[in-house]
């Protein structure tokens, strides 16, 4: 990704869950003055309806001065408008030199390249939701196998415990058993008849 595309994107900022981009730094990538920008906005104001551009409130544009990421550097006499990516192309309309032309080209561009990562972003939240899911099911599965073993495990136990005392009581039958006389096997023949 170029650095030119990278600058732009930087200048995109999400405000009342839109991504727009103010108008001091649009007229930064113009090359015009931001009042010079606004008189034009504001002599085709048809052109702008409240989904492609609108006025930050006092405490939107209070609370994106004071935060250290933003690249703006505009007085605070009054709120800037911000524009969606619908409004930007808008503002193609009305500027015509060629670096304005330019410049919205980059912008388009970073807009798309925004729109993808979010959208990839977001597929892959949607994954990670999924196999949390799975780790969760396979934790759940994992504990009830442990206790199944644990309840073989003492099942097992008793049956080796049984099996013990059952070699045991055989052993002590065979030791008793060698105590006794034993039976001669065999034939046997008698030689007096």
């Amino acid at each position: 990704m170029s650095n030119d595309l990278m600058f732009v994107q930087n200048l995109i900022y999400e405000i009342r869950g839109l991504k727009v981009m103010l108008d001091s730094d649009l007229a930064k990538l113009y090359q015009v003055e931001t009042r010079s920008l606004n008189q034009a906005v504001k002599r085709n104001l048809k052109r702008f309806p409240p989904d492609f551009m609108f006025r930050l409130t006092e405490e939107e544009w209070t609370d994106m001065s004071s935060q250290s990421v933003m690249t703006t550097t505009r007085p605070k006499s009054a709120p800037p408008f911000a524009f969606t990516e619908q409004g930007v192309a808008m503002l193609a309309g009305l500027l015509h030199s060629d670096i304005a032309i330019a410049a919205n080209i980059a912008i388009m561009r970073a807009f798309v390249q925004v729109r993808e990562y979010l959208s990839v972003a977001s597929s892959m939240s949607a994954e990670i939701k999924e196999l949390r899911a799975k780790v969760d099911l396979l934790s759940l599965q994992q504990e009830e196998n442990l206790g199944i073993v644990n309840d073989l495990s003492e099942d097992v136990r008793e049956d080796i415990d049984n099996l013990y005392l059952a070699i045991a009581e055989l052993s002590s039958r065979i030791e008793e058993r060698k105590k006794e006389p034993r039976r001669r096997i065999g034939f046997e023949q008698n030689m007096g008849d």
